[in-house]
């Protein structure tokens, strides 16, 4: 199927996205100890699950522009999604002077701990692709709301970008899909895991003569061998197998999953597509190694560091009794056309300069959710005057 970049716009967003404990140093001065917070800086603490990863590399790039175009400290740590590493970061980084924290845990239940430890040492909080889910943890999410300290969450709509990404491999043809999952239990997961069944559910529903079947996850982790040993037990367990959907995990299951695919020489024979743009996505959508990708959103953290940059100004306040939701677009690429517009406005250069950092750090909380709503290639490209 050739799509042209596609925008999953808020309107249709409502729903719920990795190596030790390492601190990593800031930007801006760069000092990561409680010694920054006594320079008058802010200090804002980011628990990721890897900064270093292709996903978590490109979350941090903007993120230490940001800072060093409003003269922040930001301190990072990586956890793994490990869940003990999730809870034991964010103690780290409040101890350690932070004012703010933006997090990507795992599971709802680690923002039990999160919030309380945020609340009481007074420290703002919010989330970057992830949100507490209101129905599946009620307790949590309200807890989050009564918090003076818990400001929201930006996050995107994974069940509509799991049934995007499968449609793109029915559409294709592929009817035996492999299914590569990197944490049970991440909210992000399952709610991708919930659309790659409803596509293929609605597929089989609509083609009774033409069924296509979903495969049962294997799970990777979050490394590159993770993704290579989960490709090739659905190789061997299914020979028909013409598609696999490395479903996430940062970029590096994904790797090792293409990787596998090479090595037994099915690269003409097994569609993939997956989530988390590859620095090589142009030539691999060239040489067809990938199909399809979802990504593009890295800017979702930037949205949650300026909620709580103007939290910690005063800008933004009273948040005892609200949670602060904000949907954020995902980008859909299928051909090497579509990845060369998303590579000069994503890659070449940042999506924003220094001086609309600033103006944006500036917004209301209402005109920071448009901005996040808006994002896409159209508006990078006419902000750059194209």
């Amino acid at each position: 199927m050739k799509k042209v970049f596609k925008k999953v716009t808020a309107a249709t967003m409502a729903a719920t996205m990795v190596v030790g404990l390492a601190a990593c140093g800031g930007s801006g001065s760069g000092s990561s100890d409680k010694s920054a917070s006594k320079s008058g800086k802010i200090k804002i603490g980011v628990s990721i699950w890897s900064s270093t990863d292709v996903l978590g590399s490109q979350c941090k790039k903007i993120l230490d522009e940001a800072a060093k175009a409003l003269d922040v400290e930001v301190q990072y740590v990586d956890q793994g999604h490990v869940s003990e590493k999730v809870t034991a970061s964010v103690e780290q980084l409040a101890a350690a002077g932070c004012q703010g924290i933006i997090i990507c845990n795992s599971s709802d239940t680690e923002m039990t701990s999160a919030i309380k430890t945020c609340n009481d040492n007074k420290v703002y909080l919010a989330q970057f692709f992830r949100v507490i889910s209101e129905k599946n943890s009620a307790d949590i999410y309200q807890a989050a709301k009564d918090s003076d300290y818990y400001i929201g969450a930006v996050h995107e709509d994974e069940p509509a970008n799991g049934e995007e990404l499968v449609n793109i491999l029915l559409e294709k043809g592929d009817r035996n899909i492999g299914l590569i999952g990197w944490e049970q239990g991440d909210a992000t997961w399952l709610g991708r895991w919930e659309g790659y069944k409803a596509g293929v559910e609605k597929w089989n529903k609509e083609n009774p003569n033409d069924k296509a079947t979903l495969s049962e996850p294997q799970y990777a982790g979050t490394t590159s061998e993770g993704g290579s040993k989960a490709a090739e037990a659905l190789m061997a367990a299914d020979p028909d197998l013409d598609a696999l959907i490395p479903a996430g995990g940062g970029g590096d299951p994904l790797q090792g999953a293409i990787a596998a695919v090479e090595r037994a020489g099915k690269t003409s024979d097994i569609d993939i597509v997956s989530t988390d743009f590859l620095p090589d996505l142009g030539e691999r959508l060239e040489n067809g190694s990938m199909a399809g990708e979802s990504g593009g959103h890295y800017c979702d953290p930037l949205i949650s560091f300026m909620m709580v940059y103007n939290a910690i100004k005063g800008n933004y306040k009273d948040f005892g009794g609200k949670f602060e939701d904000v949907p954020f677009p995902y980008l859909y690429v299928s051909s090497p056309d579509d990845y060369k517009a998303y590579e000069k406005y994503f890659v070449d250069q940042l999506p924003y300069t220094d001086e609309e950092l600033v103006d944006m750090s500036k917004l209301s909380m209402e005109d920071l959710k448009a901005t996040a709503a808006k994002l896409s290639i159209e508006d990078a490209a006419s902000r750059a005057g194209n």
